[in-house]
Order: C-alpha cells, then sequence, then structure tokens
C-alpha cells in the first residue's frame, strides 16, 4: 500500500477586522467586515436590523447586531431584554435559515422585570447571513459539476480527495477549502455537524462505505447527506454497514440514489437533480415537488428500479 498523502488544506483569503485594521473603522464598517469574514469562514450567524421604532426605546433605526451561532455579538440593538430577545430569536434564524420580524413592547406587561421599561414598541427584522457548508467526499466529474452548481446557488464547498490533482483549487476555483486525504481519515476529522450538507461519491465502493461507517460512528446527523451510485450498490452498502453494527435509523439519513428522479445521464444533469434536492432540503421541501401543468399536477412517471429511494432493511 502506498504511504498516506501529507493531508494539505487550501484556504481562501478571508478578511480579518485586526489585520485590515478594524480598530480604525465604526461599529458599522467592522460589523459588515465581520458579515463578509463569515461568510468567507462558513459561519453561521444571523444579521439583526432596527426597521420600526414607536414612542420611547433605546433602539434607533436603523441599529444593527450581528448575532454568531456560538451566541458571540457585534454592535447593538438597544441593549437590555430587547437584545436578549432578538438574540434568541437569532438562533432560531441560523437553525432554519429563515428571516423573521420580531416586534416587542417595552412595558413591564410584555417584559416583566426588565431593565428597559421605556414604554415603546420596537421591531426588529433578523436575516441569515449563512453560507451551507458543503463536504464533497470525491473529486471527480460529477463532484466538480456538483461544486460548480452549488457553490453559485450559495453553498460553501469543501472537497476532499486522496488524489492531489483532484482536491485542489486548480480544479476545484469555487471550493473555501481543499483537503489531500484518504477518504476513512478525512471522515473523521473534517468538521461536519447538524449544518452541514454531504455528499459521498469517491471513485470506490469501498472508500464510500468507509466514508458512512466513520461518520457513525461519530455520531454525526448532517441536515443533508447523500450517497451517489445505483440501488444495487445502496443495497449492498447497507448489507456491509448493518453487518459493521451501524444503527438502521441512523442510516435512513443516507440518501441514495441522490438526487431528484429527473432521469440525469450526463455529470452536469446528475448534478442539477443532486443541488436540487439539496435545495428542497434547505428551504422545507425535503420531497421536492413535481411542477403545475394546467390544472393539476404535472404526473411522475414511475422511476426505474435502480433509481428508486432505497431504505436500509435491518
Amino acid at each position: 500500500m502506498a504511504p498516506p498523502p501529507d493531508p494539505a488544506r487550501v484556504r481562501v483569503t478571508s478578511l480579518d477586522d485586526e489585520a485590515a485594521g478594524g480598530a480604525h473603522h465604526s461599529v458599522e464598517d467592522r460589523l459588515f467586515r465581520e458579515v463578509v469574514r463569515c461568510r468567507e469562514a462558513g459561519l453561521s450567524a444571523a444579521l439583526a436590523t432596527v426597521i420600526e421604532v414607536k414612542g420611547s426605546a433605546p433602539a434607533r433605526e436603523p441599529m444593527k447586531l450581528l448575532v454568531r451561532a456560538d451566541g458571540t455579538t457585534l454592535g447593538s440593538v438597544g441593549g437590555g431584554c430587547l437584545e436578549e430577545e432578538v438574540k434568541r430569536q437569532a438562533q432560531r434564524v441560523i437553525e432554519e435559515e429563515r428571516p423573521r420580524r420580531v416586534a416587542m413592547a417595552l412595558t413591564e406587561e410584555d417584559a416583566p422585570g426588565g431593565a428597559l421599561i421605556c414604554g415603546g414598541h420596537v421591531e426588529v427584522y433578523l436575516e441569515p447571513i449563512t453560507a451551507p457548508p458543503l463536504v464533497l467526499f470525491g473529486g471527480g466529474h460529477v463532484g466538480r459539476a456538483v461544486a460548480g452548481l452549488a457553490a453559485r446557488v450559495g453553498f460553501r464547498i469543501l472537497v476532499t480527495d486522496d488524489r492531489p490533482e483532484y482536491a485542489s483549487t486548480d480544479r476545484f476555483p469555487m471550493a473555501a477549502e481543499a483537503l489531500v486525504d484518504y477518504p476513512d481519515a478525512a471522515a473523521r476529522r473534517l468538521p461536519i455537524d447538524g449544518a452541514s450538507y454531504v455528499l459521498v461519491m469517491t471513485r470506490s465502493h469501498a472508500d464510500d462505505t468507509k466514508i458512512l461507517e466513520e461518520l457513525w460512528r461519530r455520531r454525526v446527523a448532517p441536515r443533508y447527506l447523500g450517497m451517489i451510485g445505483s440501488g444495487t450498490k445502496a443495497r449492498l452498502t447497507f448489507e456491509k454497514l448493518a453487518a459493521a453494527g451501524v444503527e438502521r435509523e441512523w442510516l435512513k439519513r443516507v440518501r441514495t440514489p441522490v438526487g431528484l428522479r429527473l432521469g440525469a445521464r450526463t455529470a452536469d444533469e446528475i448534478a442539477v437533480s443532486i443541488v436540487a434536492e439539496m435545495i428542497a432540503v434547505r428551504r422545507g421541501k425535503p420531497e421536492g415537488r413535481w411542477s403545475v401543468r394546467g390544472e393539476g399536477a404535472a404526473p411522475a412517471e414511475p422511476p426505474d428500479e435502480g433509481d428508486a429511494r432505497i431504505e436500509p432493511l435491518l
């Protein structure tokens, strides 16, 4: 066996507030710089903006507060109970990736025990600024096509392959990171959490199986987990994973064969089906939806047996 390749990461340059002279800029300048930094680094956050103030209130239009997923903040929307409620709602915005409005009356009745009982009314708009991370195991032709399309619709791409020429920013200029490592080793250490989108599409069925087993051992639960391949491959993979002790409930997370059933054949067409499915999950439509034709829904032709979604039979 060849010696393992040296892990090598290639990162895009991100704005650093201190290096950019952040101390010499206004809070608003630093806030927008931090928004860009979070986007480039793939960090989850939400931006709150005061959009309406009535009566007496410490907030002013358009005060802003950036809330990161770890609870740290930059800026302010007035402090006190109002700001605490905005921070709480921001976590929901980050988790759901959906904007929302927060309206709050600063009275004893609506905010008992609050420090800012001014009698006014404040409305705040919260928007996610997250670029959801997409981890691609495999830098082949389908992975490259997926990365190009996924980057265009707002995903932050991390690609890994054990072949240096397949995990490079020359091949993946749209990627934020490229990692050269064995598939199972990469699966053990890459940052994957509940906000991650993961695609398993190496050149080897055995490697795909190892990746899924390692992810299960870590008990990761990504928002989207797909594996490319035929129905036959999926069944064989599930059988091997079951024999290794992987739990049935966890295996139900794996979308395989991956992508919406479009009858795709080329790498670009397959990429469309996969990215469309990821968008459906991201926007709260996990099963997708057929288009409407005239007065009724367009009938869906039954998929080929090899294209049907596979459930783990354990």
